[in-house]
């Protein structure tokens, strides 16, 4: 395989950022989410408990003990938003339908989440308190159905394609800003980040940095960097703050971000995670090591030199040995020979990789044979460990749901078309190739944030399990995709 220089990131652009600093609750109401409290004090301790759909997720900070006084829970903006109305703890740290819900409930839909900028529809609608009730739920309805900001960006003035027909159900977005709804990005877990936001725009290019992918000259500022300075965009954007953060306040927001560990601890059926030498939960994620090309896939460990490994899952090893049991071994026991089973899914069962931008395309290879792990590199995080935005087809016009804009887009020499939902990372660098490519999320702690992809349009793991399936032509049994389903709320 060649190397992957034409995968590389460009540039990035200051604009309003996916995840969004907004509060939708307060700090009194954030410590009632967890199963522990501390009422002497404003803080939350070690382990934030919060169930879910498939048991119970776990946070665990380095601090001791989660700080509610930080600025990461305070609102520096004008219209009442702090980091965490977007990224609430009980919600893994981002926000899920239900959570949007309820809030919109308890406050009639004028919590400060419920903001034109980027919480309505429309950017123009009038300010909630001006609207009817039903006229709100509308106003909001994809913050209320799928838990997505809209993110307005609009084409680069010297980009290789120009925008020819929008159609926008919500009858604002134009080439000057186009309508991109988006998941909010979990603010944990981000020690195994390789970049920051869905389209990368907040990672930066760095000459002097030792994080540069092998064979050539693009080097990347540390994450904790791009996170510092997204951390004021997104205060600037979505809290419309009138004053930059204090360099102070910012540091204290990354720091409190960097220090969360979150993953799944208790399954409904196979119950603890750390249970016979397993290694779930948010605990064993502080020593998993992560550097910037950890078992890359294409050329290998950065570091050690190993070829790249596609066993990077190995949590549930020790469960192997329950698939030796005999079918009347009890339920805790087959639910966790399932996970153990996922596990070695996501490890091994061959995918042939084919159409998929930033892949195929660049290594010149029209089939990869790969696995669920070589787009999901990075040892038991699931993300990938250098900046490799691709277009899998989320964002494909037969994927359009009528709640979603469609665009047309030309490219300026050929006259060919595309249309698509959101451009991605195209809307950075003005690169026709880079239509619809976008990042990979960190898989810890999935279980608690539905719906998934950039744009929520998986309802639930088994929807995003199927999408794969469908996608690549796997021929997952109807076993096989429940295992993976299991394996992947175990995380």
């Amino acid at each position: 395989m060649k190397t992957l220089s034409a995968v590389l990131l460009l540039l990035a652009a200051p604009v309003i950022a996916d995840r969004t600093a907004s509060a939708g609750r307060t700090a009194s109401e954030e410590r009632t989410a967890s199963e522990e409290s501390n009422s002497s004090s404003n803080h939350q301790p070690n382990m934030l408990r919060v169930k879910n759909s498939h048991g119970t997720e776990a946070t665990f900070s380095t601090a001791g003990f989660i700080d509610l006084d930080n600025p990461f829970f305070k609102s520096f903006g004008s219209n009442g938003r702090s980091c965490a109305s977007c990224h609430v703890s009980s919600q893994g740290w981002t926000i899920t339908p239900t959570g949007v819900q309820e809030l919109f409930e308890k406050t009639e839909g004028l919590d400060p989440l419920f903001r034109p900028v980027d919480g309505a529809n429309n950017p123009e609608s009038p300010h909630p308190d001006q609207l009817t009730l039903e006229e709100r739920r509308n106003a909001y309805s994809m913050l209320l159905n799928k838990a997505n900001i809209r993110v307005g960006i609009g084409i680069p003035a010297n980009a290789e394609f120009e925008l020819t027909d929008v159609d926008d159900p919500y009858g604002f977005a134009s080439e000057t800003e186009l309508s991109l709804f988006r998941r909010p990005m979990p603010s944990t877990n981000l020690k195994f980040l390789s970049s920051v936001m869905w389209d990368s725009r907040e990672t930066t290019e760095d000459l002097t940095s030792t994080n540069c992918i092998v064979g050539t000259v693009h080097c990347f500022s540390p994450v904790s960097v791009d996170l510092n300075t997204q951390s004021n965009n997104a205060t600037l954007g979505h809290a419309e703050a009138l004053n930059d953060l204090s360099a102070e306040e910012r540091k204290a927001i990354v720091d409190f971000e960097l220090s969360l560990f979150s993953a799944q601890i208790e399954d409904n059926e196979a119950g603890s995670l750390t249970a016979e030498k397993a290694r779930g939960g948010p605990q064993a994620l502080l020593e998993q090591d992560y550097y910037f090309g950890i078992n890359d896939t294409i050329e290998g460990d950065y570091q050690t030199g190993a070829a790249f490994n596609p066993n990077a899952m190995s949590l549930y090893d020790s469960w192997n040995r329950f698939n030796k049991r005999t079918r009347s071994a009890k339920r805790t026991t087959q639910a966790r020979a399932a996970i153990a089973r996922g596990q070695a899914l996501f490890n091994t069962k061959p995918i042939n990789i084919t159409g998929v931008k930033g892949l195929n395309d660049d290594l010149d290879e029209p089939v990869i044979a790969g696995t669920c792990t070589t787009c999901h590199n990075t040892p038991n995080s699931g993300n990938h460990s250098t900046p490799v935005p691709l277009d899998i087809g989320i964002s494909d016009a037969s994927r359009r749901t009528p709640d979603m804009p469609l665009y047309t887009l030309r490219n300026k020499e050929t006259g060919e078309t595309i249309q698509t939902t959101d451009p991605g990372r195209a809307l950075v660098t003005g690169k026709w190739k880079d239509i619809d490519r976008f990042k990979g999320p960190i898989l810890r702690s999935v279980a608690s944030r539905p719906p998934y992809f950039h744009d929520g349009s998986a309802a639930d793991l088994p929807a995003v399990v199927e999408f794969y399936n469908n996608r690549f032509n796997i021929g997952l049994t109807a076993k096989e995709r429940a295992d993976l389903v299991a394996f992947l709320a175990a995380l």
